[in-house]
């Protein structure tokens, strides 16, 4: 794949969108019987849905992808030594990407995509729940690799089994990186269990923080928005901080969300990443609570500050250790796409090569270039 010039995956990307809308009622099938075996009322069940609008924007997507610069072949670092050595640092495949994911076939494609652009192969791991759809997208994938003759193992999908889970979780020497995108159960799991090198995205125990100075209508909407705009993503919101000082103005900032999400002030709430129309609420002592709070709550993901006090916002903005921390705008923007990176492969809550929305830059690695003229080292 690395040999493949930045044309020809172009050129590949562009079929496969084209295939993949030619191919709607195939997928549509499919991911109708995944979608029998989920209960509607389970929160992953938004995500599993495919529709007409949403495979053209998959396809959409994909064309954006091939549409963006390639990240390979670029001088990152370049310097010429006082013995005349030249050394550049540049940019290079990974060789073997391995991503598990549960109930989101658009995962299938969207992987896919990057993964070729980045001039590497994939290894799929989906859900069981969304099997069927998986096996359709990558059909799909298949049918134009085969056009531009190149092999159908450069996008590989595993069978959903944990039998399978366990062969890639252990294959060291073969798959280079591992990426699982999911809940904080299966990331933990593939932490735990993987010998493959893992980069850790998509577990998200989100917080706001209304400030006592916050312009409280501008906060209703940013919570609003946070929360339910949909709540089966890991940037939405888990967790409402309000300073103790606006606890008489509690129910106006929660008034858009009344009737649709079910709020918990116990204790035991916290710390819970909900995935659903639920949100936990604490009154806090000032920015330093909120952040003593997040300290010992968050994952490290996404947080937020709504307040008009420039020196708190600051303060905030500083001290809260997440990949992504906001001030007077919500975590729902914590995305590849939104923050001008084209499409993603993850949100990494990491600290280690990628923080933040992971996008082509993220999923390649580098090497450095020496070119001499006969020098020896003393």
């Amino acid at each position: 794949m690395a040999a493949c010039s930045e044309s020809e995956i172009n050129a590949l990307l562009v079929d496969i969108a084209d295939e993949l809308e030619r191919r709607i009622p195939e997928v549509l099938e499919a991911n109708a019987k995944d979608q029998a075996r989920m209960d509607p009322a389970n929160p992953m069940f938004d995500r599993l849905v495919l529709n007409e609008e949403r495979l053209r924007g998959i396809a959409a997507d994909t064309r954006k992808v091939a549409a963006l610069p390639s990240p390979l072949g670029r001088t990152l670092e370049e310097r010429t030594l006082p013995n005349g050595l030249e050394i550049k640092r540049v940019s290079v495949p990974f060789g073997v990407i391995g991503v598990i994911y549960e109930a989101r076939p658009n995962v299938t494609v969207d992987v896919a995509s990057l993964c070729l652009k980045a001039g590497s192969a994939c290894i799929l791991k989906g859900g069981s729940d969304a099997d069927d759809s998986c096996q359709a997208l990558v059909r799909v994938i298949h049918a134009a690799l085969s056009r531009h003759g190149l092999p159908a193992e450069a996008v590989t999908l595993l069978p959903a089994t944990r039998e399978a889970t366990a062969e890639l979780l252990a294959a060291r020497g073969l798959v280079d990186v591992l990426i699982p995108r999911g809940s904080s159960r299966l990331i933990n799991y593939v932490r735990e269990n993987a010998s493959v090198p893992v980069i850790e995205t998509g577990a998200g125990v989100v917080h706001c923080y209304v400030d006592g100075e916050a312009d409280l209508d501008m906060a209703a909407r940013i919570v609003e928005n946070a929360k339910c705009r949909r709540v089966s993503v890991c940037n939405a919101l888990d967790c409402l901080l309000v300073d103790k000082s606006l606890e008489s103005q509690l129910d106006r900032i929660l008034a858009p969300m009344q009737g649709r999400v079910t709020f918990h002030r116990d204790e035991a709430s916290w710390g819970t990443e909900w995935l659903s129309y639920d949100l936990a609420i604490r009154l806090v002592d000032g920015v330093d609570g909120a952040m003593d709070h997040i300290r010992r709550f968050g994952s490290g993901h996404s947080e937020s500050i709504v307040t008009q006090n420039r020196a708190t916002a600051e303060k905030f903005l500083r001290g809260v250790d997440a990949a992504c921390v906001y001030w007077n705008a919500p975590t729902s923007f914590t995305d590849g796409a939104q923050f001008g990176l084209g499409a993603e492969i993850g949100i990494s809550t990491q600290k280690l090569h990628a923080r933040g929305p992971m996008a082509l830059e993220a999923i390649t690695t580098y090497k450095w270039t020496i070119k001499g003229n006969g020098q020896t080292r003393i």
